[in-house]
């Protein structure tokens, strides 16, 4: 079992007694597996259930969707979120590192946030923005969602500190340092080779200007040796918003080993487990990493650019054999972390509409409960579920907001 027991009434505490199973078992009877099901699609619906990753943005950027109502493709809309139980979803201002090498980053993450902005007064009855933990809360139960910012890939600061107090005034309350290139902030876990060997000059006056701000610092997507000397500079906790565990994957750098884990709970962070199958699935990953590096190959042997290698990357992914997850394995991540540093450091950051597949049982945002079922049936409570689901992360954020005001007061 995962989670430490807790009271639970009596009758619900039997059904679950009956049910938990070793991570792959499936012998689980009918009458019992009908009512934990049941039971996890009522605390989906009855606790605060916060996702902190999701790529919508840069979808509806190629093509813009009415997602107050339901949609086709894409893991996410309204409809779906409120039936998966979803209450509040960092939504990523996605900067692709072409904007570091033709410039206007910063104006690009601007005009995502106005967009962003908009859903709320374009859908008011479903959306609401949100900059705070007592916003959240606030809107918990309402039926809207609250919908909170968060920038993927500091090319966006332009090299410029003051930037991050412009971001923070907007709204944005954390950043993926890197994506997929070096940047200048810090080396990326994807790049092919380190350009700083971790932090930049100006990384390492970034991370005490966002301690300073309460600006969150996430770790997704940074490299090894960056990911260290973040941990070994800031003065607060910081957050992997959309990371796996290494454990499963190994030698795949964008996942997190065990000692990085660690490392990040010491100081006081949390690891929000991505959805993706690549992240969870030793075999998937194997596979999609292997098609990635020779799309690298073939884009670089043929000179590609712009559209054409676009079109040529997008093709190839859609036309890639893929085996799937199952939510299981999503689960496994879990229980990794919380056997290994506790139930504190652990969340949902799905990466959802960022990730080319996903597991079954959680092909979008209205299958949280099948997660949470999985959860159940290991032995998972409600309290600890509700820790999952959101309050680690709202913890941490805390914390991060209370280090700036020591910090700028000097207490």
């Amino acid at each position: 079992m995962i989670c430490m027991g807790k009271v639970i009434p009596l009758s619900f505490a039997v059904v679950l007694s009956a049910l938990v199973l070793p991570s792959g078992a499936s012998n689980v009877p009918a009458a019992a597996e009908a009512e934990l099901r049941r039971r996890a699609q009522e605390l989906a619906h009855e606790i605060l259930l916060l996702d902190t990753h999701l790529d919508t943005p840069f979808e509806l950027q190629k093509k813009m969707q009415d997602i107050s109502g339901r949609i086709e493709g894409g893991h996410f809309d309204y409809v779906r979120a409120r039936q998966g139980g979803l209450d509040a979803l960092f939504m990523a201002v996605y900067v692709a590192p072409e904007y570091e090498e033709k410039g206007g980053a910063k104006a690009y993450a601007d005009r995502t946030i106005d967009m962003i902005e908009g859903f709320a007064r374009r859908w008011p009855d479903q959306f609401a923005r949100a900059n705070s933990i007592e916003q959240i809360r606030a809107q918990f139960g309402s039926g809207r969602i609250a919908v909170l910012l968060g920038i993927e890939n500091g090319a966006a600061l332009e090299g410029d500190l003051d930037n991050v107090q412009h971001f923070y005034e907007r709204g944005v309350r954390y950043i993926t340092l890197v994506h997929s290139k070096n940047n200048p902030i810090c080396d990326s876990s994807f790049d092919e080779g380190p350009k700083w060997r971790g932090l930049s000059p100006f990384g390492r006056e970034l991370i005490d200007r966002m301690n300073r701000v309460g600006m969150m610092i996430d770790v997704s997507h940074v490299s090894d040796d960056a990911f260290f000397q973040i941990l070994e500079l800031s003065r607060a906790p910081v957050v992997a918003t959309h990371s796996s565990c290494r454990h499963f994957t190994p030698g795949w750098h964008r996942n997190l080993s065990d000692d990085m884990i660690r490392r990040l709970a010491e100081k006081g962070g949390v690891v929000q487990v991505n959805f993706g199958s690549m992240f969870v699935n030793a075999a998937v990953n194997a596979g999609l990493d292997t098609l990635r590096k020779d799309i690298l190959r073939h884009v670089a042997a043929n000179n590609l650019q712009g559209q054409e290698r676009s079109r040529y990357i997008e093709q190839r992914w859609k036309q890639a054999p893929i085996r799937t997850a199952h939510v299981r394995d999503v689960a496994d991540h879990i229980d990794h972390i919380v056997k290994l540093v506790g139930i504190e450091h652990v969340g949902l950051g799905s990466d959802f509409d960022g990730v080319t597949d996903v597991p079954e049982g959680l092909e979008d945002v209205s299958a949280y409960p099948n997660l949470i079922y999985e959860l159940l049936r290991r032995g998972c409570r409600e309290p600890d579920l509700r820790q999952i689901c959101g309050e680690n992360f709202l913890r941490v954020w805390a914390t991060v907001q209370k280090a700036a005001t020591a910090l700028r007061t000097g207490e």
